[in-house]
């Protein structure tokens, strides 16, 4: 028993060092990196950066080594400084033969992103679905929550934890109508009243097929999305910008990029090389003209300029990241999902 105390005393030992040692290494010889600021100019046609550099602060050029103060850096991203441009009453009136109002600016302009820890996480498997078509300005969450099972989908009362059957009833017959094949593969939305308007959940079925689902009216609403010829869907993220031009941003098998228009149900590739969720962390900043899109993972940090109207690229920017190796090690945690286990780094 005394031999078997001691050798779990130095497996233990030794599975401390293999964890601590190296993140004291890590811990102490570590430097801060930061990627600078990247946005693509509509107005030069090129990508622009802002990066603090020593006692110089920070600085801002473009790609070919131009030097910009700051109210001309604000005017060269006439769109992403628009209220700045706004206060110092100089907003253009047109940009690149275009008119332009604020209010465009702020309408057109959206952030979207997404981490791999987003995609690699458990999910608790129930939705809220609330009434896109209330005719109230905010939105309100309902009383019941969905989940989708193998024989349907079943609406469940907050309040007595039962499940409403009519309602479930009324929702799986306009599904299998259009043609659901249970169980989802893939349930994406954004379950929350902090938003303009709604426009329910995409869903993957049993056979990869896309399908739009909400309700308008305390009614299903039920789109089966027809998609292009041998395109397998794998990852779905519900858009719902101001502009309401889009739908979702999508990925399928291969890591193609794809945008879902809004009421025309377009699928439409966009022009950057590839996108996988589960690794690389997407960053896009839009508005009426284009968009920069940011993709990183632990070794590339790329950035991409696509029409705002086609999503077709422009100009593009890649690199590999600054992020250095470091020595092997055990953790328990990863930045790349959310789940705590035992791993080799």
């Amino acid at each position: 028993m005394t031999r078997f105390s001691k050798l779990f005393l130095y497996f233990t030992v030794a599975l401390l060092l293999l964890w601590q040692l190296p993140w004291c290494y890590r811990f102490f010889t570590s430097k801060a990196e930061k990627s600078p600021f990247t946005l693509y100019s509509t107005v030069i046609g090129d990508f622009v950066q802002m990066s603090p550099e020593g006692d110089k602060g920070l600085v801002r050029r473009d790609l070919k080594g131009n030097l910009y103060t700051q109210a001309e850096f604000d005017s060269i991203l006439p769109l992403f400084y628009a209220r700045q441009l706004m206060a110092d009453e100089r907003f253009p009136d047109s940009i690149r033969g275009v008119a332009v109002t604020p209010r465009m600016a702020q309408v057109e302009s959206f952030t979207f992103r997404v981490i791999p820890s987003d995609i690699n996480a458990p999910h608790i498997g129930l939705y809220p679905l609330l009434e896109s078509m209330s005719g109230r300005v905010d939105l309100k969450m309902p009383d019941d929550v969905f989940r989708i099972t193998n024989r349907g989908i079943e609406f469940v009362d907050i309040a007595s934890n039962s499940i409403d059957l009519p309602k479930s009833k009324q929702f799986t017959q306009a599904m299998l109508r259009k043609g659901f094949r249970f169980p989802a593969l893939e349930i994406a939305g954004n379950p929350t009243t902090r938003k303009e308007y709604d426009e329910g959940y995409l869903l993957l079925d049993a056979n990869r097929q896309l399908f739009h689902l909400k309700k308008a009216k305390d009614r299903p609403y039920v789109r089966n999305v027809q998609l292009p010829h041998g395109l397998q869907l794998e990852h779905l993220f519900v858009t719902e910008f101001k502009n309401r031009r889009t739908l979702a941003f999508m990925t399928d098998t291969d890591h193609a990029f794809y945008a879902l228009n809004n009421k025309t149900y377009e699928v439409v590739k966009i022009g950057v090389p590839s996108y996988d969720p589960q690794t690389e962390a997407i960053t896009i900043l839009g508005n009426m003209f284009d968009w920069t899109i940011r993709i990183a993972s632990t070794q590339t940090d790329n950035y991409y300029a696509v029409r705002a109207d086609d999503y077709s690229l422009i100009k593009k920017f890649e690199n590999q990241s600054t992020e250095s190796d470091h020595l092997p090690s055990l953790a328990f945690t990863s930045g790349m999902d959310k789940f705590v286990k035992l791993r080799v780094e």
